[in-house]
């Protein structure tokens, strides 16, 4: 996998690229990141990239031209993808992580930053993601928040393929509570079922557990979950 990343501030991305599972996966070539500057792009002395809007209003926009020239001056795989990190987007999930994971060989990443982007660079991109409903300083964030859970789904990341599976939201469900050792924390004990090695019994306490986190926590999910359980019957 491929990764563009057109950010402004490249050195945001040093430290969170070098370490855990993402900084092992990239040592493995699992994948490969690339940092591109737009200010490298710009024809002025100044190197600007902004400037106002028209019509007037606060703050200032990030300039088309270089953006275009950054995600153009880029070579093409097969099957790439340009993405606008943008609070305006379709917010991330698991779904799309996984679907961002196998369908593409390149992401290419516009991270937005002032008031925003000259409405013309959304003719240049396959996609708009956002990462919620608020509003950050920089598209950097959500842009490592995409490439943390796109690069832990490439085969090679995760260890145990396993664990992948039965996580959080993967089949639309939350995750059930986790224990370990002490059995016995400060009058909390590890539920019984856990510790009698009784697989059948801890797999069916697990499933009745996300389904009440899930019930309890994220009604939204639930009802989708129940919609999807209903459909598939």
């Amino acid at each position: 996998m491929q990764i563009d990343i057109i950010t402004l501030f490249p050195d945001f991305f040093t430290s969170p690229l070098q370490e855990g599972l993402l900084g092992r996966a990239l040592d493995k070539k699992i994948a490969r990141v690339n940092l591109i500057n737009p200010r490298k792009f710009t024809l002025d002395k100044h190197n600007r990239v902004d400037d106002e809007p028209y019509g007037g209003g606060v703050g200032m926009l990030l300039k088309p031209e270089p953006v275009f020239a950054a995600v153009e001056s880029l070579p093409r795989l097969a099957k790439p993808s340009i993405i606008l990190l943008t609070p305006q987007g379709q917010p991330l999930n698991q779904s799309l992580l996984q679907k961002l994971s196998t369908e593409y060989d390149q992401l290419v990443l516009i991270c937005g930053h002032y008031e925003g982007v000259d409405d013309r660079i959304r003719y240049l991109v396959d996609q708009e993601i956002s990462l919620g409903d608020f509003v950050l300083t920089c598209g950097e964030i959500p842009a490592l928040a995409l490439i943390n859970g796109v690069v832990r789904l490439l085969p090679g990341t995760v260890g145990k393929v396993e664990s992948l599976e039965a996580e959080s939201f993967e089949n639309g469900l939350l995750d059930y509570p986790q224990y370990t050792r002490p059995s016995i924390f400060r009058s909390w004990e590890v539920p019984k079922v856990l510790r009698s090695g009784n697989h059948r019994a801890i797999k069916q306490w697990r499933y009745q557990q996300q389904l009440q986190r899930t019930q309890e926590r994220r009604p939204d999910l639930w009802e989708k979950w129940l919609e999807f359980f209903r459909d598939n019957k």
